[in-house]
């Protein structure tokens, strides 16, 4: 993880286990230039992801525990990934 003037990036070793390194439910494997995505920051995951369901949002696998948190992958309208981040407190 990288920090400055408060923008933070954020790099994951493919296989490397958990969060955005671990394969998906349906088996897709990160692959260089093909897992970026917008990470957004919530409060409560669970909470985020109960109302995006009730909106219809469709989600990409369930929620995955990794070192720094919990995590679920959405699709936007353009197929873009986006995933949904709880920090561990």
């Amino acid at each position: 993880m990288l920090e400055r003037d408060g923008t933070r990036l954020l790099l994951n070793t493919p296989g490397g286990g958990g969060g955005a390194g671990a394969a998906l439910p349906d088996g897709s494997q990160p692959e260089p230039g093909g897992w970026n995505r917008i990470q957004i920051e919530v409060d409560d995951l669970h909470d985020t992801i109960s109302g995006l369901q009730q909106a219809g949002v469709g989600f990409r696998g369930g929620v995955i525990s990794g070192r720094g948190g919990e995590q679920v992958l959405l699709q936007d309208p353009s197929a873009n990934l986006v995933e949904l981040f709880e920090p561990r407190p």
